[in-house]
């Protein structure tokens, strides 16, 4: 197949994915071409390695400001957004052609359902790794919900520039969604999210993990625990630190964090919030994959708390490496964790939470045993090849191969 593969992607899981998707399919021997708009961490998984690599301006300026610029721009941010990535989705349909037997889109930054499916020529998949989140689930509240008291005119004139840009900005997404010929998602749980957001059915293509990047180094097992993620409040760092708060200092164990990015405020507060809870708190930015997996190979567990993921690399490039997890039971998540298998499921409660990871760190054989159930699970179900196998399936259907 001749693919154009676009993506609106930051560093993180969903490029790591879509790295994964191309090194796989070009290893097959498909030609891909790849478009995006500019990006400020191109340094992260670039992409020239499969295929030639287009950039497309994505006009996002603010018009010159006047004393009404602020309230304008508020009332018409959505308006601007939607028809600056239209413009862009035209450019790189024109671009494309028909030169292509399928367009292969990923998540788009801003709208997460990019605007190409509308004017891409030729047939149109789209790999959604979530929904735009914040509009359909309350992290930690719903834009649009009525206000708790009585606004005075400030307040209400931003109130009402924030119920209009996120119907906007929804429906938007929503068309966008709909416009594509297949959605392909990374879980169960996100084809329901999607159906109960957009409407829109969906099928479950599983990613998978590198297990030859992603391996056990046989490295001693040292008695701390790990968790991955940028340091922000969906991934629930903070649930983490309260949890192990709960344990007594004698049992407690050190965390460790490695994340890809950081909100300074954020990691801050964390830093906090550990001293006050008495947690050995080890927070570090941006190491490479080597220093991941060697820090994976050293942990005896990880812990994985974030709110309603998608789905999640961690806990199987935890396994990949022998090491267990132990994971708040919701979202995608139970469908790569396996309560008393692979790990532990816990419920959302800090006493609880804590609780199991005390009882996986006091139960040395156990450890040792969902470690290598791990192992097995990541090399047999969550292979990269395995995906791969996926993906190639979806795209050949879809363009009629």
């Amino acid at each position: 197949m001749r693919i154009a593969v676009w993506h609106n992607l930051p560093s993180g899981g969903g490029k790591r994915a879509l790295n994964d998707h191309l090194r796989g399919l070009t290893e097959r021997g498909h030609t891909v071409e790849i478009w995006s708009p500019p990006h400020p961490d191109p340094s992260f998984l670039p992409f020239e390695a499969f295929g030639r690599c287009h950039t497309v301006p994505l006009d996002l300026g603010i018009p010159a400001s006047t004393r009404w610029s602020h309230w304008r721009q508020s009332f018409t941010g959505a308006d601007r957004l939607a028809k600056a990535h239209a413009d862009h989705a035209k450019r790189v349909a024109e671009e494309i052609g028909n030169r292509f037997d399928l367009v292969f889109a990923n998540t788009d930054l801003h709208f997460h359902a990019p605007f190409l499916g509308r004017f891409a020529h030729v047939p149109s998949v789209l790999y959604l790794q979530e929904t735009n989140r914040p509009l359909y689930q309350a992290l930690p509240e719903l834009p649009w919900l009525a206000p708790k008291s009585k606004l005075g005119l400030k307040e209400r004139l931003v109130d009402a520039a924030t119920i209009r840009r996120t119907r906007r900005m929804g429906r938007e997404e929503v068309e966008n969604a709909r416009a594509f010929k297949q959605i392909l998602v990374n879980s169960a749980f996100s084809r329901e999210c999607l159906l109960a957001a957009y409407g829109v059915e969906s099928q479950v293509c599983y990613l998978g993990v590198d297990t030859d990047r992603f391996k056990c180094l046989d490295l001693p097992r040292e008695r701390w625990v790990v968790g991955t993620g940028a340091f922000v409040p969906a991934k629930r760092i903070a649930f983490v630190i309260e949890a192990l708060a709960t344990l007594s200092a004698s049992v407690r164990p050190p965390l460790r964090w490695i994340g890809n990015m950081a909100n300074p405020e954020h990691l801050q507060d964390l830093v906090q919030l550990a001293e006050q809870g008495g947690v050995q708190f080890e927070p570090r930015v941006g190491v490479t994959d080597a220093e991941l997996v060697e820090t994976l190979s050293r942990a005896a567990l990880m812990v994985y708390a974030p709110r309603l993921e998608p789905f999640g690399y961690a806990p199987i490039e935890a396994n990949a490496c022998g090491t267990p997890v132990v994971a708040v039971a919701e979202g995608g998540v139970r469908e790569t964790v396996v309560d008393q298998v692979n790990g532990r499921l816990a419920p959302s409660d800090p006493e609880r939470f804590g609780a199991a990871v005390a009882e996986l760190l006091n139960d040395d054989p156990m450890r040792r045993a969902m470690g290598e159930e791990g192992q097995r699970m990541a090399r047999s179900l969550w292979s990269l090849e395995a995906s791969i196998d996926r993906l190639e399936a979806h795209l050949l259907k879809t363009a009629n191969l």
